[in-house]
Formats: C-alpha cells, structure tokens, sequence
C-alpha cells in the first residue's frame, strides 16, 4: 500500500483537529464578567442585631431588614434605606453603577416610589463607596435582587443572545453554499465516470449482463473525493485566523486591545457608536473651567477662562491672569478654595488622581495655577510638596482649628483658621444661592468692603446663571471676620464656644452675616481630541449617540462642545431622558432620526433596550464604556468598548475591546483598521476561492475527458493548506486605501462575492484547469510545444485518444511504453499499461507545478480588486513577494527531498520543464488584467446605489 494512503487521512484528520482548537479558542467567556462583578462587591459589614454591634460580618450573611452601620471609605454591601444620618451629610460615589460623574449626596427623607436610580437619595446601592460622612441603614436587597444582582442577570441574558459576527454570518452562508455546489459537482463527476465501471448489454430491447468493476468504480469515487477536496478552501479559516491576529498587533500599536478575534472585523461595518458620557467623552476629572471674581466696584466682575482637563497641576493656566500678581480679592478666593477643603491630588504612574471629593480636588488644582501666596519663600518649607505647594503654604498661614461639615439643607462647607495674625475669621465654601442670601457684604478688588446690594446681588446671580446655563457647577466663595464667640477659640473643648459646634443646627447661625468674595464653575470636561474623532465618524457615515446617566442640561452642553449636535442645532427631539425613551410609542422612529441623539438619565436597562433595537434594525452597533452599568450593554453590542485606564474589570470583561488609553479617537483608528482589514480579507478570499476552483475546473476536465488523474487529494491538500497559506497570509498586509475614512460603512448584508467577482472566478477557475490539465496531456502527447524540447528524459508518446481511453489499454495490441527519466531516477514499467498509473508521475508533477506557479502569479491579481498592476505594483506589498518566494521554496522542497517527492507521488523537473511551467501560468496575470479593464469600464453601471439599512418589519 502506498504511503499515500496514510498521509491523505491523516492530514485531514489533523485539519478537523486544528479547526476544532481554533473554534474553541474563539469562544468568548462570559463567565468571567460575572466574576468581576463579584470583586466590586462588599465581603463585610457592620451589623446591629439585637441591640449588639457585629463587626466583620459576611456580607452575604445578610438579609433584608438588617440594621448596617456605614463609614468614610466602606464598600456598601447590599442595597440599603438610609434611616439615620450620623454625620451631617453622607456622600456616596455611584458613578460605576449610575454614570454620574459626582459624588451624590444621600438623605433619609423619602422620595417618590417610581423615581429612577439616580433620583433614589434616601437609598444607597450595593458596590458604590462612601465618600463622606456615617450613616445608620435598613437592608431592603440582597444578592441577586440588588440593583448590581440585575446587572449581573442582564449580562448573562446578554451573553445568551450574542450573534455571530456579520463576516462569520457571509462565510457561513457562502459555506453552506459551496457545500451544495459541491456535492452536486461531485455527484455529476461520478456519474459521467459510470460507464467505465457500469456496463451491459441489450438484449430484445431489455438491459442484460451488467458487469461491475469495483476497483474502477472506488477509482472514480476517489476522483469525486479530490473534487471536494480541491473545491473546499481548507486553508481560508486558519487564513482568516491569523489576519485578525495581525489586524489586533496593529491596533495594539494604536492603543485598541482586541479580546475576541472577530470583533476587528466588525468594526469595519460599524454604523453607530453608543457612547457613554463620563470617562469616555469627558476626562472623568473635574476641572474648574471659569473663575469669576469681584472688580473694582459694585458694577463690575472679572471673569477668567481656565485652561486643563485634569488633576494636574501644571495643565493648563489661567487666562488674563494679572502679571502682578494677586490682588486682596484673588487672595482671599484662593485661600478659601485651598484651606475650606479636605482633598488631596496624589500622582500615580504619571497620572495624577483625586483623594477625597473630585470638586474640592478640582479646587486645589485651580489653587496651584493662581501661585503661591503673596510673599512667600514657596521654595523654603521641607513639609511641602511640589505637587500642591501652593495650598500646603495656605494651610501653613491659615491654621484650620474647626470644621463646619456640609449638609444638604445648607449647602455649605466651612471652616474657622487662625492665622498668622493670631485673629480667627470663618472661610466658606458652598452653593452661590445659598451665600447669597447669607451675604450682606461683598469684597472688592483691593480688599474693601461693599455692602451687598440688590443690583450687586443681581450682576453675581446673572453670571451665575450664565455658567450654569454652560453646565458648569458653581460654587461661591465667602468669608467672616468678626466671629464674636469664636473669637478666642483655640480648638480646646472646655472652650464655651464648643457647644455650638458639636450641634450641626447652629452652623446656619455660625455661617451669616457672611462677605461675598466670588465664585467658580467647574465640570467635568470633554477630552480634547473627541471633537475631532466625531468629526471622523461623521465623515465615514457612522451615527454617535450618547448614553449617560447623568443630568439633561450637562450632556447637552458637553455634547454640543463635542460636535454630537451643533451650536445653534434644534434638539428637542434629539435629546430625551431614558424614562421618557422607554415610555415612547415609537421608540425606533426616535432611534431613526439623523444625526447624533442624547439620553440622559439612563439606567442600565435604558441603554440595553437602545442597543437591542438598533440591532433589531439592522444597524451594526459599537457601545462604548467603562462601569458596571455599561457591562449589559457591552456585552449585547455587536462590539463593546471599554475604557482600559478607568474602566472596572466587569466593563472589561464584557467588552470585544479595550482602549488603553481610554481615548475616544483610538476607535475611529480602530475601525479604519476594521475596515482595511475586512478589505485584505475580501482580497485573500477572492485569491483562494479563484485558486480552489481553478482545482475544480482540474478536477472536472480530467473526469469529463476520460485522461488519468492528474492530482490526487494529497497534492491538493498541500496546495490549499501550506503553498496557498503564505500568499493569502500577505494579503492581509495591503496598505488601507488613503480614503477609507471617507467612505461610508459597508452595510452588513452587502455580499461577500458579487456576481461579477464571481464571473471573474470561473474565468480564472476555468484557465487554471486547462492550463493543469492541458500541460498534462502535452506531455503524453507532444514532444516539444511553442518550440520547448520535452523529450530530453525519452518517455513514450500517446495519442490524444488513447489517453482518453487509457482504461481499454489491456486491449491494445503492440502498446509499449519506454522508461524515462525523472532527476536521478529511471521510471520503467513492467507492464506497458502501469504508463498510466506509475507512468504519470511526470505529467502529475507538471499539473501540480503549474497549479501552484499560476497560484502564486494569481496573488498578484489579488493586490487590487479593480485596480492595475500598473497602478499598483507588487512591491506596494513586499510581504507578498516574500510569501511567493517562501510559497516556491516549499514546493521545490517537496519536489527535489526524495522523501517528500515520494509521500505527494512527483519527482524532479528539469530546466526545459520548469521553462513550460512559467509560459503555462504566466497569462493568469494578462487574462486577470483584462477583466479588471473590463470591470473599470462597468463598474458604474454594475454599481448600485447605496440606501439606508431597511428596518425590519415590527
């Protein structure tokens, strides 16, 4: 038995193998995102049971109707009623699970039953933190019923409607397609092959004496088998699989982490981005953005811009800044907004981050870029550091010896220094409105007092006014000199004046008769190079929508600073909170809408129901984010997004993608890597489905004419696994064209071959099968062809018809056949008829040389759809000269190693063959050339027009 009859199994059993380990490496794990969940949340908890206090408790110990007492910095544990504030004010940071992007103040004074999550503030939920304050709660949730447990159920339902991906879907299709056409081949190969193992004769008009060959009919059954071997492109999935690993290197280089393979591909075809707002728009930093100052009289105020996006010190300066430094007024702000304040900036791997409150931290910021205070030796103190020099000198002069706590009633923070001077006086920051109507005074430029009047009252609140309408947070500035009781307080408890600050009630009374100094607006702000990415998107025809949890009149302000709508742009209808989306008739009319649209508000369900019906018409949906309440979403989007640098490990485990830098423009470069990368792949497609069916149309003209197989599926395999895979690999390297962003996204149901490209196919197909089949039959049958000596190794010459009837060879009278010569061997038969068997595998080696030289010319083909080698040379791509010189190498290896030649059934050629080979596969490139031509002059009329995506039926 020849060793070929081991290696063909063998070699498709290893394929079945690899594929198997390529699919299941491909599985996505939605697993492990509902891991994650379980390390933002809670272990422990301070319980009171029984009137006793049980520290450590496990947290899913708990049950509803436990008493839990939380502090400054605890993880709450399950989601609780506020009963009891045991400071003045309780602060808790929910934005992983809300999208707000400041810390929410909580009470225990009650709110409306069907208030969405962000307006629950007598409620504190599962996985946030505590930011400020103490507080005695009511278990209400646990475990799967929390608020965090519904995000963990609407990711697992998530993970259960995941869809293939619109490439997986089109290679499916075009699969089952093949298949069919496949087997019908195989079936009609066979059949035309019947009357060689099938006979009878007639006898009175009826069929008689049937005689079966089966040795003929096992013969034709293996041609069929090489049929579907030559038809089915083995190679395209490990192909495929190793472009998307080099598509995701190249968007490494671009900060894009790709997690599952098929998602590079489905950035190609994105048509909208779902965004969320806090840390993907914005800087997720709060930033003072205005100061806005007392002037030289009651009629005036100075405002100044304020550069930076971030927490460091030294981004960003601050406009019309006075060269002379500060004047009493500037002073005074920057000494309330460095001492009235409990946070901290900390550096971290060159990112600088908040301790304590983003807004106070912001503050501290703002402290640095007005300097130091006037006449300070800022280089002296060994206490400070340069990172908050400027406000660690205020805290030296100005000795906090009090501190009046926000509540919510107030809206106030302050406290009592004593400075240098020895003189105590009251510093207090809080809402303008509320220091307002607490003001009677006002402090001017040069440190005189004004007395507050209704037109200064006025000018303060119209400014206000204007930066709260540009979604700027305002905080007011106060002071208060004359303390009367305080005037002597030194901190000490057995002080008289220590009562009043142990009741939080007389801090109202404390802080009145206030002086007015100004006020700041901060936000949280857009990053700077969002503006120009939705630009992008805007121009390759993708839609972005934002989908934010947090207020109305803040994302449409961020938004129109982004470019999402315009300046002047009506959006009435464009931007909607998501309880209103949900309560909407027509929910997918409002999602129809062109342009960007905006919703505010939005729960994790909110944002979920968004993308299931984008999906459901027809749009290809890319959902970017970073917290726990975008995890559902991720996971439901054709490809989620989220943000590597602030993003929580639920967010990144849901997602197909990961920014690293957590840039939004990293995704525009994304997806025009998708799609040059879904170009290379239509290209090495294209180049490896024209090459199986030039095997096919081999295949088919061997069985149709009756001549002896040419090549067997051994040889076949070969070609399509291992010659096939360098080229097609190097296709996927072609330089993206220069306007690919320009061009509007592929629809995901565009075909993955036309009826031209497949046209252009069968033409090639149909080449490749007279040129291996042609140059076989020259062998037999001509000495020399266009003046090329093939009679040098001396085998025997056939005529045409008895090639084609080399079955019937026992029968012929006086048939001899010579030994010939292969390389360094003699190939001699004992009976004439093995010329056709053993004999072939001269002719055989010619088939399968040229199959691969044409192959390799065919790659060049391949560089352009359309386009000329002329216009597009080869060197534009020097990986695929490599890969023909790596895919040559490889096949003279086989041919000139004994032990190869013999496992694939060829043997040497000589210089005049292989001279026959190149003028047999050289034409494949004029023969392509000419149908591109042809192509070019019809594309217009071939061309359809592009329309949007037909919604389905509802």
């Amino acid at each position: 038995m020849e060793i070929t009859a081991f290696v063909e199994p063998l070699v498709i059993f290893l394929i079945l193998i690899v594929n198997a380990i390529v699919g299941v490496w491909q599985e996505s794990n939605a697993e492990k995102a509902l891991e994650a969940l379980k390390e933002i949340q809670s272990e422990h908890a301070t319980v009171i049971r029984d009137g006793k206090k049980l520290h450590n408790l496990p947290a899913k110990e708990l049950v509803p109707g436990d008493i839990v007492e939380l502090r400054v910095g605890d993880k709450i544990p399950a989601d609780m009623r506020v009963l009891e504030l045991i400071s003045s004010t309780l602060r808790v940071e929910q934005g992983s699970l809300t999208g707000e992007s400041e810390a929410v103040n909580k009470t225990n004074k009650a709110v409306q039953e069907d208030a969405d999550i962000q307006g629950k503030r007598c409620m504190v939920f599962a996985g946030t933190t505590v930011v400020n304050g103490n507080c005695i709660c009511l278990v209400t949730q646990t475990g799967m019923e929390t608020e965090i447990g519904k995000v963990h159920e609407q990711i697992h339902e998530a993970s259960q409607s995941e869809e293939d991906t619109p490439l997986k879907k089109k290679l499916n299709e075009f699969g089952e397609m093949l298949t069919m056409i496949i087997g019908v081949i195989c079936a009609v190969v066979w059949l035309i092959n019947v009357k060689y193992f099938l006979t009878w004769e007639y006898v009175d008009g009826w069929p008689r004496n049937f005689r079966f060959s089966f040795e003929k009919c096992t013969y034709y059954f293996e041609i069929a088998v090489a049929l579907a071997v030559a038809a089915i492109p083995e190679g395209l999935p490990a192909v495929i699989t190793t472009c998307l690993a080099l598509g995701t290197r190249e968007m490494a280089k671009k900060n894009a982490l790709v997690r599952k393979l098929p998602s590079v591909e489905t950035l190609g075809c994105t048509t909208v981005i779902c965004s969320d707002k806090t840390g993907t728009l914005t800087t997720n930093q709060m930033a003072v953005a205005k100061l806005v100052a007392m002037g030289s009289d009651a009629d005036r105020l100075r405002t100044f811009k304020v550069d930076g996006t971030t927490y460091n010190p030294y981004d960003g300066k601050i406009h019309d800044w006075p060269m002379g430094g500060m004047d009493d007024n500037l002073l005074m702000i920057a000494k309330i907004a460095a001492v009235c304040n409990d946070a901290g900036i900390a550096q971290s791997e060159h990112k600088y981050v908040a301790t304590g409150m983003p807004t106070e931290a912001a503050l501290k910021v703002l402290v640095e870029k007005m300097g130091p205070p006037e006449g300070s030796n800022h280089g002296g103190s060994t206490r400070r550091s340069d990172l908050l020099r400027c406000c660690q000198l205020w805290n030296e002069y100005e000795h906090r010896i009090a501190t009046l706590e926000f509540d919510h009633d107030r809206k106030s923070m302050g406290v009592i220094v004593n400075s240098q001077s020895g003189k105590n006086s009251l510093l207090v920051k809080g809402a303008v409105e509320n220091l307002l109507e607490r003001s009677t005074k006002f402090q001017l430029l040069d440190g005189s007092v004004g007395l507050l009047d209704k037109n200064s009252r006025k000018l303060i609140l119209d400014a206000l006014q204007e930066m709260s309408t540009g979604a700027l947070r305002c905080l007011g500035f106060a002071y208060k000199d004359e303390l009367r009781d305080f005037e002597t307080y030194d901190g000490n408890e057995d002080h008289p004046a220590h009562e009043l600050l142990l009741d939080p009630s007389n801090y109202l009374s404390i802080e009145s008769d206030l002086i007015f100094v100004g006020l700041v607006g901060l936000r949280d702000p857009p990053r700077q190079e969002v503006y120009q990415a939705i630009e992008d998107c805007r121009a390759a025809g993708i839609r972005v929508m934002v989908i934010t949890g947090d207020n109305k009149n803040t994302a449409e302000a961020i938004c129109r600073e982004i470019g999402v709508f315009g300046p002047n742009e009506d959006i009435n209808l464009k931007s909607i909170a998501g309880k209103q989306f949900m309560q909407l008739h027509d929910q997918k009319a409002h999602l129809r809408q062109t342009g960007g649209l905006l919703f505010s508000r939005a729960e994790p369900r909110h944002k979920q129901e968004i993308v299931r019906l984008l999906k459901e018409d027809g749009e290809v949906v890319a959902m970017t984010g970073d917290g726990v309440n975008d995890a559902p979403a991720l996971k439901l989007a054709d490809i989620g997004i989220a943000m590597g640098i602030a993003g929580t490990e639920v967010a990144k485990e849901a997602s197909d993608m990961v920014l690293a830098d957590d840039n939004f423009s990293t995704i525009v470069a994304a997806v025009g890597e998708g799609r040059s990368i879904y170009n290379n792949m239509k290209a090495f497609i294209r180049y490896m489905i024209s090459s199986n069916m030039g095997e096919v149309a081999s295949i088919f003209l061997t069985a149709a004419l009756g001549i002896p197989e040419g090549l067997i599926p051994v040889q076949l395999l070969w070609v399509n696994l291992v010659t096939d895979g360098p080229p097609a690999t190097a296709l996927g390297f072609n330089p993206p064209d220069k306007d690919i962003m320009k061009k509007p996204p592929r629809r995901s149901d565009d075909s993955l071959i036309n009826a031209w490209i497949l046209f252009r196919y069968l033409v090639i197909g149909m080449y490749v099968g007279i040129a291996t089949v042609g140059i076989f039959i020259i062998w037999y049958t001509h000495g020399s062809f266009l003046g090329i000596d093939l009679s040098g190794d001396g085998h025997s010459l056939v005529t045409y018809s008895q090639l084609s009837n080399w079955g019937q060879c026992s029968s012929w009278k006086n048939f001899t056949a010579s030994s010939f010569t292969a390389g360094s061997q003699v190939i001699s038969f004992e009976n004439p008829c093995d010329y056709f068997h053993g004999g072939k595998v001269k002719a055989m080696t010619l088939s399968l040389s040229v199959l691969v030289a044409i192959e390799m010319f065919n790659s060049l083909n391949a560089l352009s759809e359309d386009g000329s080698l002329l216009t597009m040379p080869p060197w534009v791509n020097p990986w695929l000269l490599l890969a023909m010189s790596v895919s040559f190498g490889l096949h003279f290896l086989i041919l000139y190693v004994p032990f190869l030649a013999g496992v694939f059934g060829i043997v040497p050629l000589s210089f005049n063959e292989w001279l026959l080979v190149l003028v047999v596969a050289l034409p494949v490139i004029l023969i392509d050339e000419i149908l591109k031509f042809v192509g070019r002059c019809t594309s217009g009329s071939r061309a359809p027009s592009r329309r949007t995506i037909k919604p389905k039926s509802e």
